[in-house]
Formats: structure tokens, C-alpha cells, sequence
């Protein structure tokens, strides 16, 4: 996208300001937005998100006694060799092994991002009858749960005889 101002260069700073209500969008090049003043970066470069994700995982270098920089939680995948701290200015793991070495520090992250550590897809609405019914009978387990803790036990019979029926429904197919 090219810059709303000087319609030269390419946009890269994407602004956005809300006044008395009002949503004003702005799509600019790093140039004009210094210019305009609205941005105000204290001559340091804006952050970038493998920056982000170094804060989000608390990464930070620490000088030890030698004078070398470390990392207050150095994980090595075993695989790959990757560091946290590589993954923090790369912004990408290694390899698959990276999963279970960063698992640990990897799914609060996810969760805070996106809410959820598991990522489930979408499924197409013609389609897929059997993966909503699988959804649905786990969103049911999981309230079954919370009521089972809180005490609730008649609605959690609600919820155990519906997920029997939708369990019924899934074996003799038909969810397609």
C-alpha cells in the first residue's frame, strides 16, 4: 500500500486515532509519519514484533560474571540448537522438536496472543459435520466440567445426557 500523504513510498506504519469519537485511519510511510509528529519514537526505531515476542517471553540479556551476555531462561532445542533468544530476534522455531523443547514458555504466549494454545481451523459449513460435532461435544465437556466443580449437578446432567446424545448422533454418522 502506498503512503496517504506523500503517495511515493511504501506505507509502513498503519495509525490509528480516535477523537471524540471519531476513527481517523492513517497509512503512511516511516518519513511522513515522523513529519506529521503524531509518532513520536524518541530517535529509537519502533519495536518489531520479534522484538514483542521477546518481552512476551521475558527475554531479556543479562550480562553474567564473565561479561557475557546470557539469557535469564536459556532453553537449547537439542534437535536444531535453537536458542530462546534466537527465536526472540528471528520470530520463528527451528524445527518441530522446538515444539516440546519451548512448549512450556510457548503456550502462555499463545494463550495471551490468541486467546487459545490450540489452534482448531475452521470448518467449511457444506462440510465437516463430524469436526462440529466433535467441537460441540468438547465445548460440553468442558462446561460438564465447570459444573462439576462449581456443584452445579443438575445442570451438569443437562449437559451429560446431551453430550450422549450428540456421542450417539456422531457414531451412527450423522453428522455428515
Amino acid at each position: 500500500m502506498v503512503c496517504q500523504e506523500c503517495k511515493k513510498k511504501q506505507a509502513t506504519v498503519h495509525f490509528t486515532k480516535i477523537i471524540n469519537g471519531e476513527k481517523i485511519e492513517l497509512k503512511l510511510c516511516e518519513s511522513c509519519a515522523e513529519q506529521r509528529g503524531d509518532l513520536d519514537f524518541d530517535g529509537q526505531q519502533p519495536f518489531s514484533v520479534h522484538q514483542l515476542l521477546a518481552g512476551l517471553l521475558d527475554l531479556e540479556e543479562m550480562p553474567n560474571v564473565k561479561g557475557q551476555t546470557t539469557t535469564s531462561n536459556a532453553g537449547i532445542c537439542k534437535n536444531c540448537g535453537l536458542t530462546e533468544m534466537q527465536f526472540a530476534k528471528i520470530g520463528r522455531l527451528g524445527c518441530t522438536q522446538c515444539y516440546q523443547t519451548f512448549g512450556a514458555r510457548l503456550n502462555p504466549l499463545l494463550k495471551r496472543v490468541q486467546g487459545r494454545s490450540s489452534h482448531n481451523g475452521k470448518v467449511p459449513k457444506r462440510s465437516g459435520g463430524d469436526i462440529k460435532l466433535k467441537r460441540e461435544i468438547e465445548k460440553l465437556r468442558e462446561s460438564l466440567n465447570r459444573y462439576v466443580i462449581e456443584e452445579k449437578f443438575e445442570d451438569a446432567a443437562v449437559l451429560r445426557d446431551k453430550i450422549k446424545a450428540l456421542e450417539s448422533e456422531l457414531t451412527q454418522g450423522g453428522g455428515a
